[in-house]
């Protein structure tokens, strides 16, 4: 089997794991799922009052008494009964201090007591099992705990809520009805009994491939971030870019100093701009090398320019855009933004070489840091767009293959094929949509989603 475990245990055993963040903290989540999860916590804790663990209350004061230590630790029991828990199971989590050893030591006793140690992504497999969370839910669990930034939150908050299951489902459930009254009509074939007409068939086809491709548009309409957008501030030296560093930044990262190549070393800042993370580059001025740091700081700041997804030309008031450097930027492919700075002294700018000389930027008056963030900011949205979450080439293939036999249905109906040839297609559909949602899996399926979690999720 080439399950990593988690289809072959049975889902009746009893499960335990840490279910909060590893390492020390202020409190630590312990849970406890399966048939004997009330008994197997009853083993190590005691309510606060003397009653039993599990009386029915959703929340339990109390102690939990670990092997080996002496005093009882402070804890509250949350028993969450089922069917109506995460796992559709009776749930109990524990809640106590953090202290990593005496996590451990916990753990350990209630493996002690019965359970057997989950595996990763095992409580929300058993949801998944017993109907609690469809596979794209499931899948967008994942993604909301690897979430690092609000971009990547939101698109999973909304799968997670149902922003792709609903539209799944509606149109599986209307194609579930049209295949049932093709097939009606083929029982019936030689009595000319009509369970649905041409016109009805092709509209609730119409719709379907209508809502599929909606659904595509969205998925299409994102990439998965892998690593910040880098934004590498470029120019001749002198030209204001380590104080358009410190404006962006938010802090006085960057020495700024009148002398021109005061900036040897390139420095680095995250920040977010959109909700997307953004690695914030200050670069050396473009000179001609004059020693052996000189000649290392030109080959760092060229590296780092090469490698940016944005690059923000800075250039002074009265300095030329030089169409020499404008073709060494686009030679990296990076999206390039002109940008003038130290506004404040004059405007006598020579717009020399294409394209437009952008926003003029004054650090002293703040005058178009604003403008140019908001370019930035358009500029990084078009290259990282939030990630759906893990299921999106999943999802892709299955809904390409379901859309190409609704097409065959659709022109089945449309030629006046027989209807035994537009329920082929129906069939087919069906089965991708059922592939898609879970109605349909396989072993090899559930171990590549759900390996994907830590242990305790």
């Amino acid at each position: 089997m080439s399950l990593t475990g988690l289809a072959a245990p049975h889902p009746d055993d009893t499960i335990a794991a840490v279910s909060s963040a590893p390492g020390p903290g202020e409190r630590a989540i312990v849970r406890v799922s399966g048939p004997k999860a009330r008994a197997v916590v009853g083993a190590v804790f005691t309510a606060g009052g003397g009653e039993p663990a599990g009386s029915g209350q959703s929340l339990v004061p109390g102690s939990v008494r670990l092997s080996g230590v002496h005093s009882p630790l402070p804890a509250d029991l949350y028993v969450f009964p089922g069917p109506r828990s995460y796992t559709g199971q009776d749930l109990c989590e524990l809640h106590t201090v953090g202290a990593t050893p005496l996590v451990e030591r916990l753990v350990a006793d209630l493996l002690a007591a019965g359970a057997r140690p989950a595996r990763p992504g095992e409580f929300t497999l058993r949801a998944f099992l017993t109907g609690k969370l469809d596979l794209p839910r499931a899948e967008a669990v994942h993604a909301v705990i690897a979430a690092g930034t609000d971009a990547d939150l939101r698109p999973a908050l909304a799968q997670l809520a149902g922003g792709v299951s609903g539209p799944l489902e509606a149109v599986r459930d209307d194609l579930l009805n049209l295949l049932a009254d093709t097939e009606a009509a083929l029982d019936f074939a030689d009595e000319d009994i009509k369970f649905v007409g041409k016109p009805e068939a092709l509209t609730r086809l119409a719709a379907a491939l209508a809502r599929l491709a909606n659904v595509r548009r969205q998925l299409d309409s994102r990439t998965v971030s892998g690593r910040p957008v880098r934004v590498a501030l470029v120019g001749l030296p002198n030209a204001g870019k380590s104080s358009l560093f410190n404006a962006l930044g938010g802090g006085p990262d960057a020495l700024v100093s009148p002398e021109a190549g005061t900036t040897r070393d390139y420095l680095t800042k995250r920040l977010a701009l959109g909700g997307v993370p953004v690695e914030l580059v200050d670069t050396a001025g473009w000179q001609d090398a004059g020693d052996t740091i000189a000649e290392q700081a030109q080959r760092l700041g060229r590296e780092q320019a090469g490698g940016a997804d944005v690059a923000v030309w800075c250039a002074e008031p009265g300095a030329a855009f030089d169409p020499a450097d404008e073709a060494r930027l686009a030679a990296t492919g990076a999206v390039v933004l002109k940008a003038r700075t130290k506004a404040d002294r004059g405007s006598g700018v020579r717009g020399q070489g294409s394209g437009e000389a952008g926003p003029s930027t004054s650090v002293v008056t703040a005058g178009g840091t604003d403008s140019l963030r908001g370019a930035l900011t358009e500029a990084v949205l078009a290259l990282a767009r939030p990630p759906l979450a893990p299921s999106q080439s999943r999802c892709r293939h299955h809904l390409d293959a379901c859309t190409r036999n609704l097409q065959a249905a659709h022109r089945g109906v449309l030629l006046d094929d027989p209807p035994e040839v537009v329920a082929v297609g129906l069939r087919a559909a069906l089965d991708q949509l059922g592939e898609l949602v879970g109605a349909v899996y396989t072993p090899d399926l559930l171990d590549r989603i759900f390996s994907r979690f830590c242990i305790g999720k």
